[in-house]
């Protein structure tokens, strides 16, 4: 996994936890999903900045006003990583 992003404040089981939730999400996440999951900001920037997930502006009409959210997904770089993560 490139780790050379990756904040050492945030411990390996957060960044393994968040891959695994991507992972398991064909379209991915919203950035809100995933902050009601409890992970940081800053996590997610690091997945992204490593190369292991991609975060898009979207907008979502939700019947009365236009929204944007930022889709969250996980990479293929990402998925390899946590198959790796997962052999240890």
């Amino acid at each position: 996994m490139p780790t050379s992003n990756l904040n050492p404040k945030h411990a390996p089981a957060a960044y393994r936890r968040a891959l695994t939730l991507l992972a398991g999400c064909a379209d991915g996440a919203t950035e809100a999903i995933l902050l009601a999951h409890g992970f940081a900001v800053d996590l997610l920037a690091d997945l992204v900045r490593a190369g292991l997930a991609t975060a898009h502006d979207e907008r979502v009409f939700d019947g009365t006003r236009m929204l944007r959210v930022t889709r969250v997904k996980i990479t293929t770089t990402g998925k390899r990583a946590l198959d790796m993560l997962k052999r240890k």
